[in-house]
């Protein structure tokens, strides 16, 4: 604290080295907490790097054992003493790396398996980033929004679009087509999180598939017009016999029960 001189009899030399001594004492602080680029890299990064790893590959069901208010204030610091921007570049490439690999892996995954693995994948990440954002949000909002004009799950989305989704739709929506077409072949819940979340990353793959799309997103399509009944007409008739070929009859229609006699 700054002495402050109330004796008449002190002189306004001995209140100025005051003054000068308490600033000197407050610099030196300041410049002993300095986070230097050094300390960022050898102290700071190994440990959000540690916890970004956790959190991005933990099960949604597994306990985590990293201290969230210590990412916290390590982002908090780090934001503070202007290494926003290494922050920032560091994430995207520790995220982006961990991406590559999740994308080889689906590559080598088999035909039968990669509905069901793209949506593992697709979860964990999602469950990740639940917890990845609130504690960057300070560099998200005085880094990222500021500066950059964008936000932080935003560009975290991006990239498993760019990195994976992209990478493996062509191959994915005719897998979503046929098993859409046999129901239950894939379980109807894998299904729409699957085609919801390929829907959310971008929504212009819709023309890619929309019979697809339109079965799990509500209102996808204009509404119904007057002069395309026959077209519905049609297409519903179409369902109804692919389903009666893949074995799912409209059986019996009346009240009565098939073990029933007349």
């Amino acid at each position: 604290m700054l002495k402050v001189c109330v004796d008449s009899d002190s002189s306004s030399d001995t209140c100025e080295s005051d003054s000068s001594a308490a600033a000197l004492v407050l610099n030196s602080r300041f410049l002993m907490n300095a986070m230097t680029a050094e300390d960022y890299r050898t102290v700071y990064w190994p440990k959000l790097e540690s916890a970004i790893d956790q959190l991005l590959t933990q099960s949604p069901l597994d306990h985590i054992s990293i201290s969230y208010e210590q990412i916290y204030s390590h982002v908090y610091k780090c934001v503070c003493q202007q290494h926003s921007e290494l922050l920032y570049n560091d994430l995207m490439w520790k995220i982006s790396s961990h991406l590559d690999r999740v994308s080889s892996e689906l590559q080598a995954s088999p035909p039968e398996c990669l509905i069901e693995n793209f949506n593992v994948a697709l979860t964990q990440y999602t469950a990740a980033l639940h917890c990845i954002v609130p504690v960057f949000i300070y560099m998200n909002k005085f880094y990222i929004e500021t500066k950059l004009n964008r936000d932080l799950k935003d560009d975290l989305m991006k990239l498993f679009s760019d990195r994976v989704a992209e990478k493996h739709v062509n191959t994915l929506l005719p897998l979503l087509k046929n098993a859409h077409s046999m129901p239950f072949q894939v379980k109807p819940s894998t299904m729409a999180s699957v085609v919801k979340g390929l829907y959310t990353l971008r929504p212009d793959w819709v023309p890619l598939a929309p019979a697809l799309f339109s079965s799990f997103i509500p209102q996808i399509h204009p509404p119904a017009v007057e002069s395309q009944l026959p077209f519905y007409a049609a297409q519903d008739k179409k369902l109804q016999l692919e389903l009666s070929e893949n074995g799912f009859c409209r059986g019996d229609q009346s009240r009565k029960r098939s073990s029933e006699e007349p």
